[in-house]
């Protein structure tokens, strides 16, 4: 009840002038602050440490897939990468491999 007493009062017009203007401004920094650090700087860093990771890739690693493929790494070429699962040898994009031996890529769960 209090929140919404709270609420409407900020809905309120007020005879101010300016200064109504200032708290819609620090109410749009204060939005676009929570954006920033809930939504865009964690992405960012994800994206950051499955480079990271894929940088590590070498020979030999064994990988999955985002579309489930499991097997090792035969071939790195500069974005693809050639891995042998039993009998077959298949190409991927490497930015596609979402884990390399136990560790898996922050943005797994994102593509």
């Amino acid at each position: 009840m209090t929140q919404s007493l709270f609420a409407l009062a900020l809905m309120a017009p007020t005879d101010a002038g300016p200064s109504g203007m200032i708290v819609l401004v620090v109410q749009l920094v204060a939005l676009v602050g929570i954006f920033y650090f809930l939504l865009i700087r964690p992405q960012g860093q994800a994206r950051k440490k499955h480079a990271a990771m894929l940088a590590a890739l070498k020979k030999g690693d064994e990988v999955v897939t985002a579309g489930g493929v499991i097997g090792k790494v035969r071939e790195i070429k500069e974005t693809r990468v050639t891995i042998e699962s039993g009998t077959a040898q298949i190409v991927v994009e490497r930015s596609r491999i979402i884990q390399i031996g136990d560790e898996v890529s922050p943005t797994a769960g994102q593509q």
